[in-house]
Formats: structure tokens, sequence, C-alpha cells
């Protein structure tokens, strides 16, 4: 479909979703600096005032590989990548909550103020209706991400420029020196973003966002 709405179109969409009896789960994509998890929340915040108790959003970052295991991989300057994340612990949560049998779901959510994932930190509880998953990866367009898209009921990706991208990204890391900041920007950040914006699959609804 890959239809073109502002958040506050997207808002009433969902809207729609949430209110039926079925559980639903859409996925909210975008690159690094689309800002996903501001309007994931934005969403939350307008849709549980409408509808108590029925919506719930699921960051994908909650899955990230800890520290101890990307250092021992070799991969810790790359954290944030596709492979730095648990795919299949994503998929397995998304599962549990498509089933929709009464019970409870506890989701890992990530702490950054100590760049650690935090078990159990979020529940599911088994009233909501409409579940807002977020997140870089959830519709690349890879082997290891196609079950986890497959579990979706509606897809949207946050379009935004990627010069506004740059400087957002640029912004995240202003207090670093300047050689850190680029070899976080040159070694990750923009080849992720780059990444999401040449290999996600396309989406019900684009967003725009910058």
């Amino acid at each position: 479909m890959d239809k073109q709405v502002e958040p506050d179109q997207l808002a009433v969409e969902l809207e729609k979703i949430a209110s039926g009896d079925r559980r639903r789960i859409v996925a909210l994509a975008g690159p690094p600096g689309a800002g996903k998890s501001h309007l994931a929340d934005a969403l939350f915040s307008r849709l549980n005032n409408r509808l108590p108790e029925k919506v719930q959003v699921l960051p994908m970052d909650g899955f990230h590989f800890d520290d101890m295991v990307l250092t021992a991989r070799g991969d810790l300057a790359r954290k944030g990548a596709p492979h730095t994340f648990d795919a299949g612990g994503l998929l397995s949560a998304l599962r549990r909550i498509r089933a929709d049998d009464g019970e409870e779901v506890a989701v890992p959510v990530f702490d950054r103020s100590i760049e650690i994932a935090r078990a159990g930190a979020r529940i599911i509880g088994p009233e909501a209706r409409l579940i807002i998953v977020e997140g870089n990866y959830l519709l690349l367009d890879d082997e290891r991400w196609h079950p986890v898209t497959a579990m979706f009921d509606r897809t949207a990706f946050i379009d935004v420029p990627e010069t506004v991208l740059r400087d957002r990204l640029e912004a995240r890391w202003a207090h670093l020196p300047p050689e850190e900041r680029m070899r976080k920007m040159d070694g990750n950040d923009l080849p992720n973003m780059r990444l999401v914006l040449s290999k996600s699959r396309p989406a019900d609804y684009r967003v725009v966002n910058g």
C-alpha cells in the first residue's frame, strides 16, 4: 500500500485497529535518528487516553545482545547493527503476544542510562488490543528478520531525509570528542542508517517525520 500519512493520520488509523476485539500488532520501523521512540510514545499517549489499557509499546531495543556477548564476539563497536540483536527472542515474544491467550507477556526494555536491557521490565496485559513494536530492522529484507516481519498486521515506515538523519545522529554524539564522534558515525550509525533505507520492505504506511 505504502500510503503516505502524517503522524496524526497514523494515530487515527491505529485507533480504528485498537478498537476491535482481535489483538493486532503494528510495526513502526525506520532508520536510526528517524524518531521511532518519540513517535511510538506520542501514539501511546494519544491512544491510551482514548482507549485506556488497550495499547502497549514494545521497543525492539530490549532485544540487544548484552555487551558481554558483543565483546566476546568482537561486535561491541557495531552495537545496533542487525546482527547485534536477538531476532529470535523478539520473534518468540511476538508469538506469545499474538497467541492472545489471556496471559501476561513480560518483555525486556533497554535502559540507555546503563546500556543494559532489563528483563521483564514491561508487562503486556491480556486487555491490550494494539501492540506498537518500534525498531530499526522490523522490515529488513533479510532471512533472519523475515519471520519477525510476518508477525505484523500493519506496518509503518518513518520517512526522514538522509541529510536530516545525519544531523540528528551527529547531535546524538555531540558530547563526544570529534574523532570518537566520527568513528561512531562512520563505523556504525551511517552504515546502519543506509542499510535500513535501502533494504527495508515496503510498508503499509509511510510516515512523514522530518
